[in-house]
C-alpha cells in the first residue's frame, strides 16, 4: 500500500511510519521543501516537498500534482496546542497549521489522477468543549470555545475530500499516553520532583488513550470501508483529574499532594488554562460499534506498561 502522510515526524506519525514500513507498505511524507532536505532518510520512506497553501506537490513533470498512485492519506498536521500562551499570533498559527494545511491537502487530492480510497484526518475531543458531567459521543453537538471552533473548521476542510469519492475518517484524539512524547512526559515532570498533584478541583474529566491503541485503530480504519466520519479516540473509561494524578503518582512511586490552584494556572497560562481546568467525559461509541478491542482499557495497566 502507498500511504501519503502529513505530520509523519510527530509522536503518532513516527509510530505509524515504523509500523507501516515493518508491514511492507511505502510511506510518502509530505514536507515543506526546507524540512524535507533535513529529514532523516529511512528505508521504505520517501519525502516529497509541497506547498500547503496551494496543495502543489513537487514532481518531476512540473505539474504540481502527485504522479504516484496513492491508496491512503493520513493527515496529522497541527502545531502543538499546549506549547505557549494563546496569544493572537499563537491562535493564528494553531488555526493555519490545521485548517489551512488540511485545505491544501484536499486541494492536492483533487489534482490526483486517481484519488486515494481513504483520508484519515486528525481532530480532537476539544470539538465538544467543556461539558462538565455530560457523557458525550460522536453524535453530541460541538462546543463553542476556541478549541471547539478550531476542531469544527478542521473537520469541515477534511470532509470536503468526500466530493472526490474519498472515504473520510475524522479521528478525535483524547490525551495520548506515550513515554517518548506528547502530554505524558510533561505531566510526569512535577512528580519527578515530588511536586505533583491535581489541577484545580481535580473533578474535571480526563479522556485518555494509549499510543499503541492509536496505531492499532488507524490500521483498522485503513483496512475497513465501514469506518467513516468522526471517531473518538479515547479509552472506554474516562477518569477524573484527581484519579489520573493518583494513578500516575502510584506508578512513578511519588507523592501527589501539591494541588495546582485554578487561579494560579489562569495567571500563568491565560486562556489555555481552561483546557486543563475543563474536560470532557468522552465515550468511544464508534469504536465499540466497530467491535474494536482495546489493548489498554485500564489506566493503571496502561501507565504501568508505558513506564515499565
Amino acid at each position: 500500500m502507498n500511504i501519503l502522510m502529513i505530520g509523519a515526524t510527530g509522536l503518532v506519525g513516527t509510530a505509524l511510519v515504523k509500523t507501516f514500513t515493518a508491514e511492507g507498505h511505502t510511506v510518502y511524507r509530505l514536507m515543506r521543501a526546507e524540512t524535507a532536505k533535513r529529514a532523516a532518510k529511512q528505508s521504505g520512506v520517501f519525502d516529497l516537498p509541497w506547498n500547503p497553501s496551494s496543495g502543489e506537490i513537487g514532481s518531476s513533470d512540473g505539474s504540481g500534482s502527485l504522479q504516484i498512485p496513492v491508496d491512503a492519506v493520513i493527515n496529522l498536521a497541527g502545531a502543538p496546542v499546549a506549547r505557549g500562551r494563546w496569544t493572537k499570533d499563537r491562535k493564528a498559527l494553531l488555526r493555519s497549521s490545521r485548517v489551512d494545511t488540511t485545505r491544501g491537502l484536499v486541494s492536492a487530492i483533487a489534482k490526483m489522477a486517481k484519488p486515494p480510497r481513504v483520508l484519515i484526518s486528525a481532530s480532537a475531543i476539544g470539538y465538544y468543549g467543556d461539558r462538565g458531567e455530560e457523557l458525550v459521543t460522536e453524535k453530541s453537538a460541538p462546543g463553542t470555545d476556541f478549541l471547539a471552533e478550531l476542531a469544527k473548521e478542521w473537520e469541515s476542510e477534511a470532509a470536503k475530500a468526500e466530493e472526490f469519492g474519498v472515504r473520510v475518517v475524522l479521528l478525535r484524539f483524547g490525551i495520548i499516553l506515550a513515554k517518548q512524547g506528547g502530554a505524558l512526559p510533561q505531566m510526569m515532570l512535577p512528580f519527578k520532583y515530588g511536586l505533583g498533584g491535581k489541577l484545580g478541583s481535580g473533578r474535571q474529566w480526563t479522556s485518555w488513550i494509549a499510543l499503541q491503541d492509536v496505531v492499532a485503530i488507524i490500521q483498522a480504519a485503513l483496512r475497513s470501508d465501514s469506518w467513516k466520519g468522526p471517531v473518538n479516540l479515547v479509552a472506554p473509561q474516562a477518569v477524573r483529574n484527581s484519579d489520573f494524578t493518583k494513578s500516575l503518582a502510584k506508578v512513578m512511586h511519588r507523592p501527589a499532594i501539591f494541588a495546582a490552584p485554578a487561579f494560579a494556572l489562569r495567571l500563568a497560562m491565560g486562556e489555555m488554562a481552561e483546557m486543563l481546568l475543563g474536560g470532557g467525559r468522552v465515550a468511544p461509541q464508534a469504536l465499540e460499534q466497530h467491535g474494536y478491542r482495546f489493548l489498554y482499557a485500564d489506566l493503571d495497566e496502561a501507565l504501568n506498561a508505558i513506564l515499565d
